[in-house]
């Protein structure tokens, strides 16, 4: 290995160690100061050390914090975030800070208790300066801030309308961080603070700040306590919320449906059938779909979450008739069988109805009940003992042959008077299709924290369920006759059939028709002759031999693609993404970029004042991680920079784009990734750094897509040969060897 040896006197430049961090420290009055920071060292040496240079006494009442805008306190625990060229300024320890916003914001003077109120709602997103505010009862102080805070300053509210509106703003902006980092239970609330907040949704509907807090505070106090539930269902009414639908703020829109969600989840279930009718009455979901979906805005991903919630949970009032067996014995019951009779066969049977014996009548409703497609022609009500789909079956059918009656009565005739065994039998199909139904929709299930899938066509209509049950029947009695399937064996013939018509309808619903019409149109486009097509035009496209060679081969093929893809992954490293930075409430803050250098060995990083045009070099970027030092790379939630709480749910859309890097004992780098594509090929890259599998969705797809396509180009020599299963069989060994030829 060459040694190369410095020229005679020359100075050669070190590399600073790994624990000293170069920064400025800032003190009002004062120049700058620059210093380097040994990470090794207890942060309190560090302070002493600072304020000797600036001769102050009492160091352990100060602190240092970061310059920017977070002003967030470094503590042993988060002191590894600190990067070569940081601005601190040293500043008030968070006890003593607390401590002064305490007194401040009891202050008599109004001027000097809004900017204390200011300042604590700055503050507040610390956890640091929280748990020591907490800690002197600061959340008991609000609390009475804002139970009293109504008649104390009536005349101020008359006299300085604007102070008060931006004074309470304040002081609920920091209820809702302090309260974000959950140190303090939601139990401990009074009914007078509850009453407040409830009255500030109607009182401050014009100020969003206000109302946008009042609304997140309601929110989480149903979610986290049942006690608190009671007690906001009996403060908040559905007609004080949906005025706030109709304006044009989304994010007021997301905070009051996210509240009708949480009072719908946490509803006893005797409840929840009350609130539906309510919300029914005061017409929320036609509001929903005016001033929401139908609005000329994009809808964000909350908002895309929220209404799949409230989808979810309207549906889920289907659970009790789902999971409702029929009574034989009861006579209202069975009076609904009757009226589907009545309805289908009316015209040709209500003559005899006045007439004739007993005997003749029940033979006539036997008729009429295999007519129907009843398995059980003397009984129907056993039909309707299984579930699910139990009661929900019969309401279906029920609602069809009223409000759809000509279709109703077209297909139970046309399949009653067929004789070549393809009649599609109607009540035993309603059943099936009923309980298919509810599996796609997932009817009794708990909303998916992560899910923002909801469907636009459902907010069309009151009864949203019932017509998208009208519409698949018929598709379903469409698809028999194409499929021709018999009646005679009911069950391998459902089987064929409910699959063609479960792939129509998730097809159709993956397209997200805005109504139940464009809904209809897009299943008449999907026959079962276009779903054959489709099935074969997929099969061609992915290539799928299951042949023993072709296994093989791919076997044999996939470590290079492997090995491919790799270099493709490290070195969209070594070109470098921009990232952005959100801070505590996951808003964004500002840019900064990463790259792997060129020998792979060396993470370079550093902040950006915006996004950049191209590649960033890699001397500009201040900050450096060796490789060799990365422990792990983490994903989601387990990330550290994703285990903060938030007044909503936590941002779906952010939760799925983070990854971090653990490094050293607690050192950590935080990547919020662009889009999908980017992340994928960042958690790819840095687990082929680290010597693991690439799992991502991105990597299968490309190793099927490289694996198709080379597997076609090694095939094409023997298009239209048979490929056997199995190899040849190896001849036997000649007797002799006289036709070998001795080139010698």
């Amino acid at each position: 290995c060459p040694v190369v040896l410095a020229p005679k006197n020359s100075i050669v430049a070190m590399p600073p160690p790994a624990d000293i961090v170069k920064v400025a420290i800032e003190w009002p009055g004062a120049f700058p100061k620059l210093m380097e920071i040994d990470q090794k060292k207890p942060l309190s040496s560090i302070i002493k050390e600072v304020c000797d240079g600036w001769s102050l006494a009492n160091h352990d009442q100060f602190a240092l914090q970061h310059a920017d805008s977070s002003n967030f306190y470094i503590t042993e625990k988060n002191r590894n975030e600190i990067k070569n060229g940081a601005i601190l300024r040293l500043t008030t320890s968070p006890t003593q800070n607390a401590q002064q916003l305490h007194e401040r914001i009891q202050s008599s003077s109004m001027d000097a208790k809004l900017e204390a109120l200011k300042d604590l709602a700055n503050y507040s997103r610390d956890v640091t300066f929280a748990q020591e505010f907490i800690n002197l009862d600061g959340i008991s102080l609000l609390t009475q801030m804002v139970e009293s805070g109504t008649e104390r300053y009536q005349k101020l509210q008359k006299i300085m309308k604007p102070c008060f509106g931006d004074m309470l703003s304040f002081t609920l902006t920091a209820f809702v961080e302090l309260m974000d980092h959950g140190i303090v239970s939601w139990d401990t609330f009074s009914v007078a603070f509850i009453k407040k907040i409830a009255s500030y949704v109607n009182k401050f509907a014009s100020d969003i700040s206000i109302l946008q807090r009042s609304l997140a505070i309601l929110e989480s106090m149903v979610l986290n306590s049942h006690d608190l539930y009671q007690k906001v269902a009996q403060e908040i009414t559905i007609g004080q919320l949906i005025p706030h639908l109709q304006g044009t703020d989304q994010e007021i829109q997301t905070y009051t449906i996210a509240v009708i969600n949480a009072l719908f989840l946490k509803a006893p279930d005797d409840k929840r059938q009350e609130m539906a009718n309510i919300l029914a009455q005061k017409q929320l979901r036609s509001i929903i779909l005016t001033h929401v979906i139908r609005a000329q805005r994009a809808i964000n991903n909350e908002m895309a979450h929220q209404l799949y919630v409230l989808q979810v949970l309207t549906f889920n009032l289907l659970e009790d008739r789902m999971m409702t067996k029929m009574d034989p014995q009861d006579q209202a019951q069975r009076d609904i069988i009757f009226e589907l009779r009545r309805i289908a066969f009316d015209a040709e049977s209500e003559p005899n109805n006045s007439s004739g014996s007993m005997e003749k009548r029940k033979s006539m409703y036997t008729r009429d009940y295999k007519k129907l497609g009843f398995i059980n022609h003397v009984n129907p009500a056993m039909d309707f003992t299984q579930t699910p789909p139990g009661m929900l079956a019969l309401d279906n059918m029920l609602y069809f042959a009223k409000h759809h009656q000509d279709a109703y009565i077209r297909i139970v005739l046309e399949n009653s008077s067929r004789e070549d065994k393809h009649e599609c039998p109607f009540g035993r199909s309603s059943i099936e299709l009923t309980k298919m139904l509810c599996e796609i929709l997932k009817v009794g299930e708990l909303p998916s924290e992560t899910c923002n899938d909801f469907h636009p066509m459902f907010f069309t209509h009151d009864r949203s369920f019932e017509e998208f049950f009208c519409i698949c029947i018929q598709l379903l009695n469409k698809t028999w006759k194409e499929m021709r399937a018999t009646s005679e064996d009911f069950n391998k013939a459902r089987k064929r059939v409910m699959q063609v018509v479960k792939e129509q309808i998730m097809r159709a619903l993956t397209t997200k028709p805005s109504s139940l019409d464009q809904f209809k149109s897009k299943l008449q486009n999907l026959s079962y002759t276009e779903i054959l097509k489709i099935r074969q035009s997929e099969r061609m496209n992915q290539e799928d031999f299951q042949s023993r060679p072709i296994l093989e081969l791919k076997e044999k093929i996939q470590p290079e693609i492997l090995e491919l893809i790799k270099q493709q992954r490290l070195n969209r490293l070594v070109e470098g993404t921009c990232f952005r930075k959100l801070n505590s409430r996951r808003r964004q803050d500002k840019f900064w970029y990463c790259r792997l250098s060129p020998n792979h060995k060396v993470l370079h990083y550093g902040d950006l004042e915006e996004s950049p045009q191209g590649e960033v070099p890699h001397d500009s970027l201040q900050d450096k991680l060796p490789v060799a030092d990365i422990k792990a790379v983490v994903t989601g939630k387990d990330c550290p920079h994703m285990k903060e709480k938030g007044a909503l749910k936590q941002n779906k859309e952010v939760l799925e784009l983070a990854f971090s890097i653990l490094y050293d004992s607690s050192g950590q780098l935080n990547f919020i990734a662009p889009d999908k594509h980017e992340y994928c090929v960042w958690t790819d890259g840095l687990n082929a750094l680290l010597g693991k599998d690439m799992l991502s969705d991105l990597t299968r797809n490309d190793l099927d897509t490289l694996l198709s396509m080379e597997i076609k180009l090694r095939l094409l020599d023997l298009e239209n040969i048979q490929i056997p299963d199995a190899p040849p069989p190896i001849p036997k060994e000649p007797s002799n060897y006289d036709f070998v030829y001795d080139c010698n």
